[in-house]
Parts: C-alpha cells; structure tokens; sequence
C-alpha cells in the first residue's frame, strides 16, 4: 500500500481501466465558489492512492485526472458526493459521475444510529480506524506534510470496501433502487448547489424566502 503524491495532474497512463474509482476533495473550506480545491484523492482499490495537488493561482489543467472522472463507464465512489461533485465540476469542469455515495447508503441501512460519518462507517463495518486529526487543517499550504497526506489518502482507502457491505445491506432491506435513484440525482444536486440552491429545498411544499 503506496501513498502516490502528484503535482496539478495524474501522470499518463495512471489509473487506467475499468474498475470503479474511489474520490474525495481537499478544499480550503465548504463554499465552494469562494473555497478552492487543493487536492484530489482518487484509488482503483488496488491498495495504493495517488494524491493530485492543485498549487494557489492553479489553471486546474488535468486532462489525465479528468478523463477517467468524466468516464461514465466507471462508477465514482464517494462519502458525502453532494460536495465532491460541486468542487470537481466547478475546478475541473467535469461531472465525475456515475455514483456511488457511502453516506447516502448508511443513511438509508444504518437507521439505528445517526453517527454516518467515515469514521464510524469504517469502524463498525470495517473495524478499520481513521484518524480525522487533520481534517481542519491547511490544505492550501506550500507543502503537504506527511500526516496530511495519510488522512487524504485514508479518505479514499476504505470506499470500495465500504461500498461492498453496504451495497449487500441495501439489498437485503430492499432499498437498493432507492439507493440508485439518489445517486443517479446527486450530479444535479451538486450543479444546483452551484448555482444557489444550496440551502434551499426546492421539493418543499412551503415557498421559502426569496433571494
């Protein structure tokens, strides 16, 4: 299990293939026009994950990184989709799409408990540990340090797995197919967030407040 470590882009011929992708974001905060991409993660399940680091001022040309996430013959995996596909599609100009979200999932087979963050998902399904000591930290910085790095990369080391079970606990509760219709809606959740919808729930009945 390697930590591959990439400035601006993949190199060529990296991650190629047909097996899904586990992806998540490293932004400097949860806005996401004003809050830039530093760094994506991204792992075939191989065992290793390659880190691709976005330097202040960045272009956010990646045609090797965009490829394969704009390759809709490969399932993307995430935790929390909604905000990984807002920051990619806004930074890289791609929908990395289709997709599989483990948070969704658990929130839809893990009623028993209102704790669906990585962490516990890891630790109860996987008896895996994730440290999230460096989840506030400075993504944006000169350097990434080495614990900065691990908690990146861990970030994406456990989804496929993650993905497993709970796909197996979806169906055995028969929720898959409503599983399905979230993922297949969240590409259109995260272009409505950029847009300013965000914090609106267009599906209420109430009409809000206007903006």
């Amino acid at each position: 299990m390697t930590v591959h470590f990439h400035e601006e882009d993949l190199p060529a011929g990296v991650l190629e293939g047909s097996s899904a992708l586990a992806v998540d974001t490293e932004t400097m905060g949860l806005v996401t026009p004003r809050d830039r991409l530093c760094v994506v993660q991204i792992s075939d399940g191989s065992g290793d994950e390659h880190l691709v680091r976005f330097s202040p001022g960045s272009e956010y040309e990646a045609p090797n990184l965009t490829k394969i996430l704009a390759d809709e013959s490969r399932v993307k995996l995430y935790h929390y989709a909604r905000f990984d596909l807002a920051a990619i599609q806004y930074y890289l100009g791609v929908m990395a799409a289709p997709v599989f979200c483990t948070k969704i999932a658990s929130k839809l087979v893990r009623t028993y408990t209102d704790r669906h963050g990585l962490k516990n998902l890891a630790g109860e399904l996987l008896n895996a540990e994730i440290s999230k000591q460096q989840q506030s930290s400075d993504w944006g910085g000169p350097e990434l340090n080495e614990a900065q790095r691990e908690y990146a990369a861990s970030d994406v080391r456990f989804l496929h797995a993650l993905r497993d079970e709970l796909t197996v606990r979806l169906e055995r509760e028969g929720r898959m197919h409503l599983a399905q219709g979230c993922f297949d809606f969240l590409p259109t959740r995260a272009l409505l967030d950029i847009a300013g919808w965000e914090d609106r729930d267009i599906f209420h009945h109430s009409n809000g407040t206007f903006a």
